[in-house]
């Protein structure tokens, strides 16, 4: 299912012929992304190296990771919806063994900025690592 998923995702960039339009299409993913409750926008949940206060949230429902996220920044909080649509309902499995390079494949690496590129970096360790925890659990 990541895969299809993320041939999805590689389709849905190649529509928009600028990084303008890529942009604005990120926010909007981030506009459709349901809002986090408050509960979890704690310190437990946040991100650490994101430019901005992104908080990620993972729940566990055999054999399915359910991610949900939220952001204070528009792209950044598109980025999250990003990573969540990629990510949430795969197995623990799927995840450890993607390689996580879709972001490369749609451009998205080059086109943040460093800041960004980190807090991408961060937000997608942290869905690896809850990866390997239940993976070790199952």
């Amino acid at each position: 299912m990541l895969e299809k998923i993320e041939k999805k995702i590689i389709t849905d960039f190649s529509l928009f012929p600028s990084w303008e339009e890529k942009y604005e299409y990120i926010i909007e993913l981030g506009k459709e992304l349901a809002p986090l409750k408050q509960v979890y926008k704690s310190e437990k949940h946040l991100i650490k190296g994101c430019q901005s206060r992104v908080w990620l949230v993972c729940k566990y429902n055999k054999p399915k990771l359910y991610f949900f996220g939220d952001s204070d920044a528009l792209i950044t909080k598109g980025i999250v919806a990003l990573v969540i649509k990629l990510y949430s309902q795969s197995s623990p499995q799927e995840i450890i063994n993607n390689d996580m390079g879709v972001f490369s494949k749609i451009g998205l690496n080059e086109h943040l900025s460093m800041t960004r590129s980190n807090g991408l970096n961060s937000m997608l360790k942290v869905i690896k690592n809850y990866a390997l925890k239940y993976y070790k659990n199952e």
